[in-house]
């Protein structure tokens, strides 16, 4: 199969007009007639996601963030981003970035259901057609209401993570959830309005905590890695089910920081 031909099956479901104005998905690097016969599927193409596609011998690398955000007037090895695109192209590899438009479709449907969200709808609309819309984040109630902190050790447990960061009252009952995979700085004042009683999601950074606790919302940051992760298993298993004879390869990657 060629990379035109896999991008575009791949932009029948997750069209690239569905993504946010400042981001970059698509094929980011490499030839459109190149023939793909093994795919590798990476949050981030840092140096060693690129490294370990080289050494795999992958044809195309699918991340979910794009590797190249703003213009660049020279591609050579003096920095990091053109390292790993000359690395890429000298290896003869495409890259392939689903950013938002994924996120807008899929991505925050998934964490609702891996946490067991019922009722759900959009948190912040960025698409309406008729009575369909689509957007970042979904607000969904859970199946029975469950303490502050007891809901960010569920999450700790059904996401894999070492630990979670908690703004609000630990005794807080919880009934209506708001959950933004990735950065949901953006989405807390809209999580309020919903009358979510928590937001779940990453990079809510001293002030932010304090700001949700002030519109009366709590927060729970589970990281923007370790929300998003779950990007790799929707995708090797959504590939595997439409395309005979491609070998899906995921990434050795781990959460890029640690707490000591």
């Amino acid at each position: 199969m060629r990379c035109r031909e896999f991008t575009e099956k791949l932009e029948e479901v997750w069209p690239l007009s569905f993504a946010e104005s400042w981001d970059n998905p698509g094929l980011l690097t490499g030839r459109a007639d190149k023939e793909i016969k093994t795919v590798m599927l990476a949050l981030d193409a840092t140096d060693e996601v690129v490294e370990e596609a080289v050494a795999k011998g992958a044809d195309l690398l699918l991340t979910h963030h794009p590797l190249i955000f703003s213009a660049r007037k020279q591609i050579n090895d003096s920095d990091f981003i053109g390292r790993r695109l000359v690395r890429l192209l000298g290896n003869d590899i495409c890259c392939y970035a689903m950013h938002t438009n994924f996120d807008v479709l899929t991505m925050a449907d998934v964490a609702a259901e891996k946490i067991g969200l019922s009722g759900c709808r959009v948190l912040d609309v960025t698409w309406q057609e008729g009575e369909r819309e689509a957007g970042i984040g979904r607000v969904g109630k859970l199946p029975e209401p469950a303490g502050l902190d007891e809901l960010g050790v569920r999450l700790k447990e059904l996401f894999g993570l070492e630990q979670v960061a908690i703004f609000g009252e630990q005794g807080r009952e919880i009934s209506l959830v708001a959950v933004c995979p990735g950065s949901g700085k953006s989405v807390m004042e809209k999580a309020a309005q919903a009358g979510a009683d928590v937001l779940i999601t990453g990079d809510i950074g001293h002030h932010e905590g304090l700001d949700a606790m002030a519109m009366g919302i709590g927060v729970i940051d589970a990281g923007h890695f370790g929300l998003e992760q779950i990007f790799l298993p929707y995708m090797e298993e959504y590939l595997r089910g439409r395309w005979d004879g491609l070998t899906i390869l995921r990434a050795q990657e781990k959460n890029p920081f640690h707490i000591v």
